[in-house]
């Protein structure tokens, strides 16, 4: 099944989203590689160790963020850019799994692992006022387990926007080349030996990705889910096997051997992060646009893996072990996880069969813990508001609605979250100011701003330029921000997170209008051990230069918001879910957990706006 939707996103260009049925991809004719840089019987990575002596000059120069990230435990989400279009590839996905695993029979593979019959009608309840839903096997997509270790895959050009997808010899080539110092979450630049064509464009230079990918016209090292959606909406890439993998833990070691007839890249036993799962692979690039990957030992087992044009949502989604070969346009490959995830397009269409659209939000508790890659994720659906650095474009009704749903917030499982939604557990956050922040991508944080400069500056911003920085003076806002006093000469110290909205955050929301945004600041260069990325943390000391912000700063930017504030509405409704597993039963007591949660955000959202808005979370 292909489908195409219309889309304009700013940042992303004019683009069409068209999730296209690829089917299954390679079969068992073995095409066999160029011979540029040679192949031998045994993977050189056994040998490595011993041979990095007469692999010439190490320690090449790589780039990474100003400090790393210190707390990547702690960290509530990633970035939301993108989400809604990660949500239609796992959708489109699972689809094709439920497809060839059912065989055509009705019986899918649920949650737990048991076997669901899909033919019932949905099941649906409202407990009080919270809407509860039954997976029958629809709404969780099925774990989809690594399975081409020991595989080759061969992309071949067809087309400025295309690839052929074909299985090949999976024998590594025997020459590894030089060894990069790469650290975790880090990037080093390399030039290329040819012009490499990639999706209609020419490249001459890679940045290699210690998380087992190639980018091409900048690095990508950031701390966060290394997921579909930085695959689509990130930098053109090679992803040979995109995960948060750690280059300094074990023997893992990173080479690069860049040729005239070929550019390859080996990931030589690298762990996954705080893991001792491991990943040997091997990306080549030729000169006639070709891309080679080969797996050996795998024991990793969540990756993205596959070719994006980048910046786009023009993908196919791709089987790259069936039986027979494939084509794919757009950014094309598979997503393997280890267990079972969220299919929030399915989620929400379910929803909406039994509940009116009248919601700007949908919020989605679950009675087991269903992601991993965060703690909780919003999914911005649609949008409309100018000057706040979201893109302008519509899904609403591939989620479901007619119009009206503007996001989509996943808060997991509600086991994981204290009964005292006020009572402080991560980091510096309790459940509503979680839930702060998370409601809060639908506006938020995005903002650039001209700098003392003139230049346009992203300094506000921390982790993926989706959070406030750590070092800027947020007010405590619930957008991962810290108040920070300044205590003269160059000194400050945090004394506050995540309590509130600011006035530049109510600014964004449509709540204020430029007139009532006081002057902030942020601090330049700071002496800290903490990153601009970090979460944050009361008590934290450093130094550095004052640098104030004007709102008329953000408005030279951004340009001004649309609709003003006295256009916006104050009044916020959203719907509360509850899922319920397959082969399970509503839990009384955690309908009971997430209506105490549902009651405690109401006021807590009143007073974070400074009484500006109202969240009405009432199913009628």
């Amino acid at each position: 099944m292909c489908r195409t939707k219309a889309l304009i996103l700013a940042s992303l260009l004019a683009l069409v989203v068209a999730a296209c049925g690829g089917g299954s991809s390679g079969n068992g004719g073995q095409t066999p590689p160029p011979s540029g840089g040679g192949t031998g019987a045994q993977n050189p990575c056994s040998t490595a160790a011993a041979d990095e002596a007469g692999l010439g000059p190490l320690g090449i120069v790589a780039g990474g963020q100003s400090a790393p990230v210190t707390n990547k435990k702690i960290l509530v989400d990633g970035n939301p850019r993108g989400r809604a279009l990660e949500g239609l590839w796992l959708h489109d996905a699972a689809e094709k799994q439920r497809q060839e695993r059912s065989g055509g029979r009705a019986d899918v593979e649920g949650a737990a692992g048991q076997t669901a019959i899909t033919s019932p009608a949905p099941v649906a309840e409202d407990i009080g006022e919270i809407a509860v839903l039954h997976d029958t096997g629809d709404l969780v997509a099925p774990a989809n387990q690594f399975d081409i270790a020991r595989t080759g895959l061969r992309f071949t050009r067809n087309g400025s926007n295309g690839y052929n997808i074909s299985k090949i010899d999976a024998t590594f080539r025997s020459t590894l080349g030089t060894r990069l110092t790469l650290t975790d979450d880090d990037s080093a630049e390399q030039d290329l030996q040819f012009s490499f064509p990639f999706y209609g464009g020419s490249q001459r230079a890679a940045f290699v990705n210690s998380d087992g990918n190639i980018t091409f016209g900048e690095a990508d090292h950031a701390s966060t889910e290394r997921s579909v959606s930085r695959l689509l909406t990130g930098p053109a890439r090679v992803s040979l096997f995109l995960s948060d993998l750690d280059p300094t833990a074990g023997t893992g070691k990173v080479f690069v051997n860049a040729a005239s007839d070929q550019y390859t890249v080996t990931w030589c036993s690298v762990r996954a992060f705080d893991s001792s799962q491991t990943v040997t692979a091997q990306a080549t690039l030729l000169p006639d646009g070709s891309v080679e990957f080969k797996y050996e030992a795998v024991s990793v087992t969540d990756a993205v893996i596959g070719l994006a044009p980048g910046q786009t949502g023009n993908f196919t989604t791709i089987n790259l072990n069936g039986p027979n070969p494939t084509t794919g346009t757009g950014a094309l490959g598979e997503s393997f996880a280890a267990e079972s995830s969220l299919d929030t397009v399915a989620i929400a269409k379910r929803f909406y069969q039994s509940h009116p659209d009248n919601y700007d939000q949908v919020l989605v508790w679950t009675d087991q813990r269903l992601i991993r890659n965060a703690f909780a994720f919003e999914v911005t659906v649609a949008n409309e508001i100018r000057g706040i650095a979201v893109d302008i474009y519509d899904l609403s009704h591939d989620y479901g609605s007619g119009g009206r749903l503007r996001s989509l917030v996943v808060m997991d499982a509600v086991t994981k979250y204290p009964d005292d939604p006020g009572q402080k557990f991560l980091g510096e956050n309790n459940t509503v100011s979680v839930m702060g922040q998370e409601v809060g991508h639908r506006w938020l944080a995005y903002l650039n701003f001209r700098d003392h400069t003139g230049a346009q500056s992203d300094a506000l911003l921390g982790r993926d330029l989706a959070h406030w920085s750590f070092f800027f003076d947020s007010d405590a806002s619930v957008m991962e921000g810290n108040k920070i006093e300044d205590l003269g000469g160059g000194q400050f110290r945090t004394s506050d997170a995540v309590k509130r909205y600011s006035r530049l955050d109510q600014y964004a929301m449509g709540l204020v209008p430029p007139t009532q945004v006081p002057p902030f600041f942020y601090v330049e260069n700071p002496v800290s051990p903490h990153a601009r990325e970090d979460a944050p943390q009361i008590g934290a000391t450093f130094s550095g230069t004052r640098r104030d912000v004007l709102i008329d700063d953000v408005i030279a930017i951004q340009g001004q918001r649309s609709p003003t504030a006295a256009e916006s509405p104050r009044v916020h409704r959203q719907a509360f879910i509850l899922l319920v597993s397959a082969g399970r039963s509503t839990d009384a007591g955690q309908a009971a957990k997430v209506d105490n949660i549902r009651r405690a955000w109401e006021p807590f959202f009143f007073q974070a706006t400074e009484q500006r808005m109202t969240a009405t979370t009432t199913l009628r």
